[in-house]
């Protein structure tokens, strides 16, 4: 019996450890998520610099890039339809990924982001 209060404790402990950490984040300031994917990595490279670099100017904490797994999708198509049937190409498309989340962002700094250009190519996904 002893032995299921501790477990008790431990839980509600757990959960006002939850609680406050998500009070520390709501007085913090924005937090905000931003996923990067492009079909060229030099390109999402680039990307991911000037995002950085003008979070970095602006006063906002940086966490990343993360570096998200490649999504590969592989299609393969036959040469000819009649004779020569069996004989077939492969193609392969590979979508790059990453991840940058911008902590302690102000008004200021997300004016920088959302004015912010970028090489084409490049789709960026912003959550806040």
């Amino acid at each position: 019996m002893s032995a299921t209060k501790t477990e008790k404790k431990i839980h509600t402990s757990n959960k006002e450890d939850k609680a406050t950490a998500k009070a520390d984040q709501a007085e913090a300031g924005q937090k905000i998520r931003i996923k990067i994917c492009a079909f060229d990595s030099k390109i999402i490279d680039i990307a991911t610099k000037t995002i950085i670099n003008t979070a970095e100017r602006n006063n906002a904490k940086v966490v990343g890039p993360v570096p998200l797994p490649t999504a590969k999708k592989k299609f393969s198509v036959n040469r000819s339809t009649f004779v020569h049937k069996t004989s077939s190409e492969q193609y392969e498309i590979r979508v790059h990924k990453r991840l940058i989340d911008i902590i302690d962002a102000n008004p200021k700094a997300i004016d920088a982001l959302m004015s912010l250009n970028l090489p084409s190519g490049v789709d960026v996904e912003i959550k806040m």
